[in-house]
């Protein structure tokens, strides 16, 4: 295989991989920023993706691991004398590989790739820490409520932080945690300023996601 055909080849394997990887995180980098712009609709239109996550990532993974091989692999014998490909000048300089074409725009992909799939382990950053705990002078205890809402479309941690955002501001939250694992949120608020159904209302507009059933729950519960 001449350097052309090699070059083309590994700038498709980059461009596959990428795009692959664009796509994997697609389900988790577009519900936080919907939230942060407050346009949850576009989250929920994109939340079918979330189940082929762990395929898309293995498929970046190879795609990516195909190009770094046909980088870093030795030329054979048969390559360096194959009649069709022509003879390096004395400089070597009309034969070198362009940047797009080099390793290190590689790596630089690559990091970007990486930096994509993993976009849900960081994403809390683009949210503060605006639990309303702290800032409720007096709440009687007879008008504190926990509520578990089960949320259809949360498949990682950046939808947790999404749906934990939208709690949080929320008036008369005072705690809010969310787990994608399990589909369920828990809110500790104040009833005499917001529902639980104004919070199920408040999930599913920040963020996309359908929230699918809410219950009162015991502080005991809450413990186990």
């Amino acid at each position: 295989m001449s350097n052309s055909n090699k070059s083309n080849s590994s700038s498709k394997s980059i461009g596959a991989g990428l795009l692959v990887a664009f796509t994997s995180s697609l389900c988790c980098i577009t519900p936080v920023f919907a939230t942060l712009a407050g346009i949850g609709g576009i989250a929920s239109s994109i939340s079918w993706m979330g189940p082929f996550r762990p395929y898309l990532i293995g498929l970046t993974v190879l795609v990516l691991g195909f190009a770094w091989y046909q980088k870093l692999k030795p030329r054979t014998q048969e390559e360096i004398d194959c009649a069709c490909e022509p003879a390096r000048p004395a400089g070597g300089d009309d034969e070198r590989p362009s940047f797009w074409q080099s390793k290190k725009f590689l790596g630089i992909l690559t990091v970007f790739a990486v930096l994509m799939l993993a976009f849900p382990t960081y994403s809390g950053i683009f949210f503060s820490n605006n639990s309303n705990a702290d800032k409720v002078i007096k709440v009687s205890d007879n008008d504190i409520l926990n509520a578990e809402l089960s949320i259809k479309g949360m498949t990682c941690t950046g939808c947790e932080h999404s749906v934990n955002a939208a709690l949080n501001n929320s008036e008369g939250v005072l705690e809010a945690s969310s787990s994608y694992e399990n589909g369920i949120a828990l809110v500790k608020f104040d009833q005499s300023k917001v529902s639980v159904e104004q919070l199920a209302t408040a999930v599913e507009e920040a963020t996309g996601y359908k929230v699918t059933g809410k219950k009162i729950i015991k502080e005991e519960t809450l413990n186990q």
